[in-house]
């Protein structure tokens, strides 16, 4: 039988009960196991009360806190559906997914109760309360378990996808499948009851999701940082002797940086995780010259967690760039061309995957749905090749590839050349239609200053592209249209230029 979030929980709290489960240093907050346990029981119980039953979506919108975890585990065990959701949109996205979610409640740090009041306007919630009252409403009552019955199958989480390309989607992720990404991941990391991990990406985001989830697998710690700075992320990692942090690699770029770096304990850091996006060879040298512990690179995506592809510390000085190489028994990853046909090494094709995290699919959405599982693959949009040695590369999205003259063009591959000009800050590669190619490529770009003639970016560009890639229109705008994850809008990009050209 596979086991749950929540069992995993509860046995934390009778074997390792005094244990610090959850800490907020910058509110001097810490909770143990056994307190986690109690408290989020106690709120399970009270929201019981109050109306919310097993397989009903209820909100988050919490920031970095405690009371994140506090109202997380609560609601597994109530066996509701939990639906986080990222601060930092606005109340009209929020009253998106509340709807599309089909969400009967709205949990709100004190901070945000307006903004949640905002968002909830013409719904009919059954409660919008914070989660602050709610906790102090529920009281220290005994750490009970549920009368629910929780099964692997159950819905754990609808998580909202970024909406690159449109609406977001929710990924309808399973107990079963919530506990498969949080063991898989724990065992690759090492991650044991003396463990402590640090997070800096907010927790309604999928990965620093898992990364909480995780501590709960093995009995480790997690801090979580209210506010990054990189003083603020080499002083919490020192004071709480942390021993893995993940983050973007901008933040280890940041902290190397620092001229008081050597005042700070770092010995206990065993690993720096990322993903989202890869280090050059340049930037892996610099990170591993001053900063203790080693380098470990990611692939996952909310779909399907973290799935056994990983680019570990020996691997980074000479594949600086890869995702890594698969490799897991609780997973299978194929990349393959439009006929499902695994491609030659070298040649792009589409990474599809197989393993126990998948999704169920996504919410009330069952074209997409389609769309992205077929006979029990993800299909996941990225686009890779595979050298030689077995080391995945990825080269775009699927849907951002632009085909010119039947020829395939990689907008990333064009978008890192740009940002390497000194004039320029900010770069986007899209396709726009072509009468006789089919597509073009065009570029929207952000200078820094002046900015370069279009003729000037050509010949930069001409240096490291092929000349079918080298962007034939070029734009200049104030801002690139990016999502709250940081993510570009192409979809609107594509739309601006189709009204520019009627």
């Amino acid at each position: 039988m596979r086991e749950t979030i929540v069992a995993a929980l509860e046995r934390n709290a009778i074997k390792f009960g005094d244990r610090p489960a959850v800490t907020y240093p910058a509110g001097s907050i810490t909770l143990t196991w056994a307190e986690l346990y109690q408290k989020s029981a106690s709120l399970a119980r009270h929201l019981q009360s109050q109306g919310i039953q097993p397989g009903d979506s209820v909100a988050l919108l919490i920031p970095n806190r405690p009371s994140f975890a506090v109202a997380l585990f609560a609601l597994f065990q109530l066996g509701a559906r939990v639906v986080p959701i990222n601060v930092r949109l606005t109340p009209n996205e929020i009253n998106y997914i509340l709807q599309d979610s089909d969400a009967v409640a709205l949990l709100c740090d004190p901070g945000l109760q307006e903004t949640g009041r905002q968002a909830a306007q013409g719904l009919n919630l059954r409660l919008l309360e914070t989660v602050d009252r709610l906790e102090e409403a529920a009281g220290a009552g005994p750490a009970a378990r549920m009368e629910h019955a929780l099964k692997a199958e159950d819905t754990a989480e609808i998580l909202y996808t970024s909406g690159t390309t449109g609406k977001p989607k929710g990924v309808v992720l399973s107990h079963g499948a919530v506990h498969a990404v949080a063991a898989m991941f724990a065992y690759e990391m090492e991650i044991r009851p003396d463990s402590r991990m640090l997070i800096l990406m907010p927790l309604t985001h999928s990965a620093p999701l898992n990364l909480c989830l995780l501590g709960a697998t093995y009995a480790g710690a997690v801090s979580v940082l209210g506010d990054f700075t990189p003083q603020n992320l080499v002083q919490l990692a020192a004071q709480e002797k942390t021993t893995h942090f993940f983050g973007a690699p901008v933040a280890f770029l940041l902290a190397a940086q620092l001229p008081n770096l050597t005042g700070f304990d770092l010995s206990s850091m065993k690993y720096w995780i990322y993903g989202g996006a890869p280090m050059s060879r340049e930037a892996v040298l610099k990170v591993r010259q001053i900063l203790p512990g080693q380098l470990v690179s990611v692939y996952g995506l909310t779909e399907a967690g973290p799935n056994g592809v990983a680019l570990y510390p020996h691997e980074h000085e000479h594949k600086a760039g890869s995702i890594g190489r698969y490799g897991t028994v609780n997973s299978v990853l194929r990349v393959v061309d439009d006929q499902g046909r695994d491609v030659a090494p070298g040649e792009a094709g589409e990474i599809i995957i197989k393993c126990a995290s998948l999704m169920d699919g996504y919410y009330k959405n069952p074209e997409a749905t389609a769309e992205a599982l077929k006979d029990g693959w993800l299909y996941t949009g990225d686009v890779a090749r595979v050298d030689e040695d077995g080391y995945l590369w990825i080269l775009d999205r699927k849907k951002d590839m632009i085909i010119s003259g039947g020829v395939n063009i990689y907008p990333k591959e064009i978008e890192d050349v740009l940002t390497m000009h000194p004039g320029i800050a900010d770069a986007a590669v899209i396709g726009v239609p072509h009468p006789e190619w089919g597509e073009t490529v065009k570029a929207v770009l952000v200078a820094k200053g002046a900015p370069p003639s279009p003729e000037e970016v050509q010949a930069f560009c001409g240096q490291y592209l092929a000349k079918f890639k080298i962007p034939k229109i070029i734009e200049y705008v104030e801002m690139i249209p990016r999502n709250a994850s940081g993510k570009i809008l192409k979809h609107i990009l594509r739309e601006q230029a189709r009204q520019a050209a009627n």
